[in-house]
């Protein structure tokens, strides 16, 4: 049995209640989540083994973190506890035309401080056979950077299967180097890519005359910046981009493409609207993908059980996707009505 780890940084989410404003009443809800340990959650939630590994500081708060991602069925014996404290990131969900907004504080955090040498990859990988990681942690500090690089590179000495999604943050790079010229070398190692449009061009520099701001996607454009990336990665096997088509705060096309040099596939799309919670849209996406990739023979079929998890959880309030795989399933074979289940 295929058995999954994830790496990077996960944080404690302070979320205003309801869609209210920052402080519009003095009160946060306290939970955790975070792009790699994400995709942990939903692989454990389907059944596979998955494992996540991080730094985090030696307190209370960490030790909730632990036995809250544990809690999921996921391993955590591989987390090591450290200096330095626990990043925290602030959101603001946004209704209609007003957009959700997220204010990062995690300078200094276990994660960004980590180093080189702190993991023992040989440890880690022994029994893996995935291993997903993503553009954030790179972004995060320069020596989480070098620990990034580290980490896919004994993955594939390992022989390994990486996947990375690119996610690019611009709010993140701060320490002097830019996405590109960290992310090209990273992205050398990765046997399976995960992006939009946006991370393909800001992490990797790669463009075709795409735009984020479209409100029809022309799919011929997205094959074609697929087939560009690959052919600049020729180590890379298959890239996967999602396509959302945002429509306000509350209503999304949903839907994703994947090329994997010989076929280009577009999935369903979804006409989400009345979204609960979009942050860790992404991160399902790829816990989709790397279920499907090592659980139907065909891609297709892959990339739409991907599509399926991840519109399933814009209806689900956290990081975390809690969508059993029954209902990714049910909503995969065309059952999207929404009825009670008795």
């Amino acid at each position: 049995m295929a058995k999954v780890v994830t790496f990077g940084e996960i944080m404690l989410r302070l979320k205003s209640p309801g869609l209210e404003r920052f402080f519009q009443s003095p009160a946060f809800e306290a939970t955790f989540g975070g792009g790699e340990a994400n995709v942990a959650v939903s692989l454990a939630n389907y059944g596979m083994d998955a494992s996540f590994v991080t730094a985090l500081p030696a307190n209370a708060i960490g030790d909730a973190c632990v036995a809250d991602v544990r809690s999921f069925g996921v391993d955590t014996k591989d987390i090591i506890r450290t200096n330095g404290r626990m990043g925290i990131y602030y959101l603001e969900t946004g209704a209609n035309q007003r957009a959700s907004k997220v204010v990062y504080d995690r300078e200094f955090s276990a994660i960004a401080l980590a180093k080189p040498g702190d993991f023992d990859w040989e440890k880690i990988f022994d029994g893996a056979t995935w291993f997903h990681i993503t553009g954030i942690t790179p972004a995060i500090s320069e020596s989480a950077a070098e620990l990034a690089l580290e980490s896919v590179k004994a993955a594939k000495k390992l022989g390994v299967t990486v996947s990375c999604d690119f996610n690019f943050r611009k709010n993140l790079w701060k320490y002097g180097k830019s996405a590109p010229e960290v992310m090209c070398e990273l992205v050398k190692y990765v046997d399976v890519g995960i992006a939009n449009e946006e991370d393909c061009q800001k992490s990797l520099g790669i463009t075709v005359d795409v735009k984020v701001e479209d409100g029809v996607l022309d799919t011929a454009k997205y094959e074609a910046l697929a087939r560009k990336v690959l052919a600049e990665y020729p180590d890379m096997k298959t890239l996967a981009i999602t396509l959302r088509e945002s429509k306000s705060a509350d209503t999304n096309g949903w839907s994703a493409c994947l090329c994997d040099r010989d076929n280009f596939y577009l999935s369903r799309k979804y006409m989400i609207t009345d979204i609960v919670d979009r942050v860790g849209g992404g991160d399902s996406f790829s816990g989709g993908l790397i279920y499907g990739l090592n659980n139907y023979e065909n891609k297709e079929d892959a990339l739409n059980f991907a599509v399926a998890a991840s519109c399933l959880k814009h209806s689900i309030m956290g990081d975390y996707n809690r969508a059993t795989l029954a209902e990714v399933k049910a909503l995969m074979g065309g059952d999207g009505s929404g009825r009670v289940q008795r």
